[in-house]
C-alpha cells in the first residue's frame, strides 16, 4: 500500500533530522487519492492529476510534484515499477519578499504602542507579553516560534536561553545583553502573579500557550499604532525583527576579510542556521552597510593603484 510506504518514507527521513510537517500530509494524502484509484505504485499520471486537484498555483502545483518525485525516486530503487512524476524545480522560483529593516525610533515607538495596548480583562498581561516579546526578538533575533515555545526551564543562568529542537532540529544556547536580561526578570515579575500551571514564558486568555495567529493579529494592531509601515503595499512582519537583527549586527562588523568571515560564523550560530549559506539571506543593503563597503572597495582600489 502506497499510505504504508509514504509513512516509512516519512520516518526515514525523520530520523536523519528532517520534520517535514507539511511533506508528511501531502503525500499520505496523494498516497490515499492513489489507493482511492486503485493503484498500489506511484504514476506520473496520476501524481500530476492529484497536485493540479490541490494546488491553487504553479509553485503550489511544482512543489508537491518535487515532494512526490522525491518519494517515488525512494520507492524506484526497491521497485522499478514505480513512476518518477517530472518536475521543474526552477519553473516558479521563490522571491523573497524585501524585508522590513525597523529603524531604533520605530522599534522605540512599537515598544511604546505595546505599552499602551488596551487592557483585556481575559489577557491582564496583554501589553507586558508584547513589550516583552518584540523588545526579545528584536534584540536576540529568535524565530518568533522559539519564543513563543520558550519556557521557564529553558530561562537559564547568566542571561542565557535555551532553545531548544527548533528549525533543522538543532538546540542552542542563546546569551542576552544585560539590558535585557534585566527586562525579562521585570516581565516574570509579572507573569506570576497571573499565571496558573503552563511553564511557558509567555501566555494568552486563559493562562495558555501563545497561539501565532494571535501575536500575528497583534502585532499589526502595534504597527498601526505605531505608525510603522503603514504607507507600504507589504506591510512590515514581526518575522523583519530577525532581518533587522541580522543587518544590525552585520554593520557592526570589522571590515576585514577574516573579521567578516569569523563574524558570520558566529551569526550563524547564533541564529541557528544549518548551513551559512542560509545566513546570507539576511544581508540586506542599507545605507550603512553599503557605505562600508563602498570605503572598503575605495581602501582596497587605492592600495592597488599605490
Amino acid at each position: 500500500m502506497l499510505t504504508d510506504d509514504a509513512y516509512r518514507y516519512i520516518e526515514l527521513r525523520r530520523s536523519l533530522g528532517f520534520k517535514l510537517a507539511k511533506t508528511a500530509r501531502h503525500l499520505t494524502a496523494f498516497a490515499r487519492y492513489a489507493a482511492d484509484r486503485g493503484e498500489t505504485h506511484v504514476r506520473r499520471e496520476t501524481a500530476i492529476a492529484w497536485a493540479s486537484a490541490v494546488s491553487s498555483t504553479p509553485r503550489n502545483h511544482q512543489r508537491r510534484l518535487g515532494e512526490i518525485a522525491l518519494f517515488a525516486r525512494f520507492l524506484h530503487a526497491e521497485d522499478c515499477a514505480h513512476e518518477v512524476p517530472l518536475h521543474h524545480p526552477n519553473h516558479s522560483s521563490a522571491t523573497r519578499p524585501a524585508p522590513y529593516i525597523y529603524t531604533p525610533e520605530e522599534l522605540a515607538r512599537m515598544l511604546d504602542a505595546a505599552g499602551n495596548l488596551r487592557q483585556q480583562k481575559p489577557s491582564p498581561l496583554r501589553r507586558h507579553i508584547y513589550v516583552m516579546l518584540i523588545g526579545l526578538l528584536a534584540s536576540t533575533g529568535l524565530r518568533v516560534s522559539e519564543a513563543l515555545n520558550l519556557r521557564l526551564d529553558d530561562l537559564l543562568p547568566d542571561g542565557v536561553l535555551h532553545i531548544r529542537q527548533t528549525k533543522f532540529n538543532k538546540s542552542r544556547l542563546v546569551p542576552m545583553h544585560a539590558s535585557v536580561v534585566e527586562a525579562l526578570q521585570a516581565y516574570l515579575k509579572v507573569r506570576r502573579r497571573f499565571a496558573g500551571m503552563d511553564d511557558h514564558v509567555f501566555l494568552s486568555v486563559d493562562a495558555k500557550p501563545m497561539g501565532h495567529r494571535t501575536v500575528h493579529g497583534n502585532f499589526c494592531v502595534i504597527l498601526r499604532k505605531a505608525g510603522v509601515g503603514q504607507d507600504r503595499s507589504r506591510r512590515p512582519r514581526i518575522h523583519d525583527l530577525r532581518h533587522t537583527f541580522a543587518t544590525r549586527v552585520l554593520e557592526r562588523c570589522a571590515m576585514g576579510r577574516d573579521d567578516v568571515a569569523r563574524d558570520f560564523v558566529a551569526l550563524s550560530t547564533y541564529l541557528g542556521h544549518a548551513s551559512i549559506r542560509h545566513t546570507y539571506w539576511y544581508l540586506e543593503a542599507t545605507p550603512d552597510l553599503m557605505a562600508d563597503i563602498a570605503g572598503a572597495a575605495e581602501a582596497l582600489v587605492a592600495g592597488e593603484v599605490a
